[in-house]
């Protein structure tokens, strides 16, 4: 069986990134290796041994084009409005806080926050199908 250990996203700025990650969701640096042309970056936190892992490509300026087709990361939490807050708090733009539906009953609890590359990360409350 598979198991699925880490997502990797490009980003223009080391220590910007993990700054967004640790202050946001709690993640350190697990491991970090640098080859001439890139680095690779870890990051995880205790609750899973799931991993972000951050590419930084050197000699990039530009920010990369997110297009169309990636989607989102999640975490959750188990204080939604708190975490929010710490993170407005912490000089980022969570959006608003939203429920939403399926079949009449309530589905999930969530808001969005972009990283410092604009990718979008999904924060969801504890409970139902996301322990």
């Amino acid at each position: 069986m598979a198991k699925t250990v880490h997502m990797m996203i490009r980003v223009l700025d080391e220590a910007r990134s993990v700054r967004f990650y640790e202050a946001c969701f709690g993640l350190k640096v697990e491991d970090r290796k640098e080859w001439p042309d890139f680095t690779l970056i870890y990051m995880k936190n205790l609750e899973t041994d799931f991993e972000v892992e951050l590419t930084v490509n050197k000699g990039r300026t530009e920010p990369y084009n997110l297009g169309d087709g990636y989607g989102h990361l999640a975490f959750v939490t188990g204080d939604l409005e708190a975490d929010h807050k710490r993170i407005a708090a912490a000089g980022y733009q969570p959006k608003d806080i939203k429920t939403m539906n399926f079949e009449g009953k309530p589905f999930g609890t969530f808001f969005f926050v972009e990283d410092p590359d604009g990718y979008k990360i999904e924060v969801l409350q504890r409970g139902g199908r996301f322990q």
